[in-house]
């Protein structure tokens, strides 16, 4: 559980770093690389502990599945809260065969 935390918060700091800055499209872009890059140090704080901690318990490629999870799951989120887009009926299809592929990566055959 502790790897699926960090990994929750690594992508809450990793989102904000790639598309927090789309709200201010005036800034400078040379400010607004610099500080997604600050942002960005922030969340490899969190998610090199996550994969390290979580290699014990997983393989590599259900780490890679858990947090792409979670990033679709925060990243809509985000974009509907903080960016105001809709979320659309297609976008949750797609998130959902992607689930399902996470099944077959988990699946004990």
């Amino acid at each position: 559980m502790r790897t699926v935390v960090l990994l929750i918060i690594s992508n809450v700091f990793m989102t904000v770093a790639w598309y927090g800055h789309l709200k201010y499209k005036s800034a400078p872009l040379l400010t607004v690389i610099l500080v997604s890059w600050l942002i960005a140090f922030a969340e490899y704080c969190f998610q090199v502990p996550a994969n390290r901690m979580g290699h014990y318990q997983f393989s590599a490629a259900q780490l890679k599945t858990i947090q792409e999870i979670i990033t679709l799951v925060v990243f809509s989120v985000f974009s509907v809260l903080y960016l105001k887009e809709d979320f659309r009926w297609n976008y949750l299809v797609g998130f959902g065969l992607i689930v399902a592929a996470a099944f077959f990566i988990f699946k004990k055959w």
